[in-house]
Formats: structure tokens, sequence, C-alpha cells
């Protein structure tokens, strides 16, 4: 694998660690703007705000530039972003801080998946893109306890400092290790760019993605009272928990971009199938502590085995306009962050139980398979005989070294 894809994880790592810090950093900054728990929490909505409408606009507007180009501007946006996160003077301006910090988000991870696949072999794609999101579920083991840690120690402005001084690292590692993208400029255009998302394969690939992820932080957002009150952790421990959730996601993210090598729709199957068997077994394993652990890490190894088969499976799909496509499916990923937090709740508050969430998440991965089930019929409705997908080649955006 190419050296490249460390600076690549670099600059996912970053994304990764601001997304998920402000969860951990709620009541602090509730405290010092003076403002409520619930207002606070409208900071990470804008966030993922910033990720949806940004992901698609900026692939789209950019479609015509150098990738490695779109890469370092995309970076250099998500440090002007947290650093104005560090000197907002009130609470407005940091919501709109954290609006900015989301725009390049998906447009980040959607470039960087098209650019990662152009520099390997064919049989190694969905290897390259789980070893950039490795940066991202890495983030979930370090970076977050490590960032929450600073804010509460040493204010939460510091954070955002920190997670700047990452970015600074992700824009020198991209600048030196990306190579120089010397292919012509697509002439599509931005209206050639969105006519290739409308065929039904590519938003059926994008429906798996809200279903099966939906079905993942449909659990995950109510993770802390089904491990408090149903497992009988106390407070504290918590966190650490959160973070075998990371190693679990980064078993996953390396085991399915291995897998998907080898078989692209069958790692998928097999990631919502066991997806929907964790989620169901929840109210089971959470009945006591050491089961509910290894429940979390299960968890984690069962949403991210998809993650790259997901990615690949859009960009195969929209092959004339990948990087658009792929940066649509972060922003996908991002819708399925907020349906499955609103599609767990009410049965929470039903009366349920704690661990309802994960059952109706369950739910929703077997809506993905259908979904997925769905997609797979229509692709073989279109190319007869044809009895495996895997992730096409993208020839004519080959990546030449840096001279």
């Amino acid at each position: 694998m190419p050296l490249a894809l460390l600076a690549l994880a670099v600059g996912a790592f970053g994304i990764g660690t601001t997304e998920f810090v402000m969860m951990g950093l709620l009541p602090d900054v509730a405290a010092d703007l003076h403002v409520s728990l619930p207002t606070a929490g409208h900071l990470v909505s804008a966030y993922a705000l910033g990720v949806v409408v940004g992901a698609p606009l900026l692939a789209a507007l950019t479609a015509r530039t150098s990738r490695r180009t779109v890469l370092i501007s995309l970076m250099v946006l998500f440090v002007a972003g947290n650093a104005l996160s560090a000197v907002a003077p009130g609470y407005d301006s940091l919501l709109a801080a954290r609006f900015l910090s989301g725009l390049p988000h998906g447009a980040f991870f959607g470039v960087g998946a098209v650019v990662a696949t152009t520099m390997v072999a064919p049989e190694r794609k969905a290897r390259s893109v789980s070893l950039m999101f490795l940066g991202l579920t890495v983030a979930n083991i370090a970076g977050v306890p490590v960032a929450t840690l600073m804010g509460q120690h040493l204010g939460w402005r510091a954070t955002f400092l920190g997670v700047s001084a990452i970015g600074l690292a992700a824009i020198a590692a991209l600048a030196a290790l990306i190579p120089h993208d010397h292919a012509p400029a697509p002439v599509t255009g931005l209206r050639g760019e969105l006519a290739a998302l409308r065929s039904l394969p590519v938003w059926l690939a994008l429906g798996t993605t809200v279903a099966g992820f939906g079905a993942l932080f449909s659990a995950y957002s109510y993770i802390t009272p089904m491990l408090t009150d149903a497992a009988g952790y106390a407070d504290g421990s918590v966190t650490l928990l959160l973070a075998l959730f990371g190693v679990g996601a980064t078993i996953g993210n390396l085991l399915g971009g291995r897998l998907a090598d080898v078989s692209l729709r069958g790692t998928l199957f097999g990631g919502l199938t066991a997806l929907a068997a964790v989620l169901a077994l929840f109210p089971l394993l959470m009945s006591a502590p050491w089961s509910a652990a290894l429940a979390v890490v299960l968890l984690g190894v069962a949403a991210f085995v998809t993650g790259s088969p997901l990615q690949l499976m859009v960009m195969e799909k929209a092959s004339a306009a990948p990087s658009l496509a792929s940066s649509a499916n972060q922003a996908a990923f991002n819708l399925a962050n907020a349906g499955g937090a609103w599609i767990g709740g009410p049965a929470l508050a039903a009366g349920f139980g704690v661990t309802s969430p994960a059952v109706a998440g369950a739910a929703l991965a077997v809506l993905g398979l259908a979904v997925a089930a769905a997609a797979y019929a229509v692709d073989r409705g279109r190319t007869p005989g044809r009895g495996r997908l895997v992730a096409a080649h993208v020839p004519h955006e080959e990546l030449a070294p840096a001279e």
C-alpha cells in the first residue's frame, strides 16, 4: 500500500476527532456560553448539516480541479472552521463555525476514497479505502478521549486548537505524499456530474448506506443509558467502553476492506446480517457487564465491516462522477446518524425498555438488507449472467507520481 494513504488517514483522524468530541464537551460549552444543554446540542446538528450540504456541493464544484489540490483545500477549510470554533465569542458564532467545520468532511472522504483507489491495483481497492477510514475509527479510540480530556482540563477552546493542529499536520502530509494529478480535467461540468446521480442503482446504494448505518446509530445514540441502566456500569466507565467500540470499528473496517476485495456484495450482505443479529441480541447481551462490553465491540465490528463495500459500490454505480457519488455517500452516512437517533428515540420514549432502540436498529438493518437485495436484483437484470459485483477501476483518472 502506498505511503500516501497515511496522509489521507491523518486527515480522517482529525475529521473524526472534531465530529465526535463535541458530544463530550457539550456540558462545558453550555456552561461557558450560558446556554441550555439542549441548545448546545444544536452544535452537533450544525456540524452534521454542514456535512450533508458540503459533501455533494463541494465535490461537484471542484470536479474540474486536481484532486490533490481539492484535498489540500478541503483541509485548509477544516482548519479554518476549527480555529474559528476555538475563538468564537458566543453561541451563534460557534454554531456558524461548526457548520463551516462540517462542510469539508464528506467531500474529503469522498474525493479521498477515489484518490486511494487510483493509487493501488484493482484487487486492493477496498483495502485502500479501509486504510483511509482507519483514521476515522482510530479517532474513536484515541483522538476523541484525549481531546475530551484536554477540553475538560484546559477548556473546550483548547480542544479545537488541538484539532486545528492535526489539520495542519494533515495538510503537510497531503502536500508531501499525495501524487500530482496529471490527468486532464473532466469535461462533463456540474450538470454532467449531477446527471450521474440520477440512476436507480446509485440511489439504491445510497439507500443501503442510510438504512445500514441508521441501524448502527439507532443503538449507538442511546448506548450510554444501555450501559448504565441495563448493564450496571458506572458513568465513569462509559468513556472506556466507547473506546472499545472504536476498537471494534477498527477491526471491522480493516476486515471489511480485505473481504470486500474478494467479494464486495458478499461482504455487504454478511455485514448487514451480522449487524441485524448483534442488535437483535442487545437486550440479552446488556444483561451483564461482561456481555455488554462484548456487545459494544461486536457492534463496532459488524457496522464497519460494511463501510468500504458501501463506499465502493456507490463509486462503481456512478463511475462517470465517482468523487461526487462518493461524497454523496458521506452525506448519506450523516443522514443515517440523524435518522437512526430519531427512530431509536420513540421506541425508548414509548416505554419498551432501555435496549429497545437496538431492536429498532435491527429492523433497520433488515431493511438495509432488503434494499441491498433490490440493488443486486437490478444489477443482475441490467447485466445478465453477472454473479459477483467487483469495484470498477477508474482508468481515466490515473495519478502519476510527483515529479
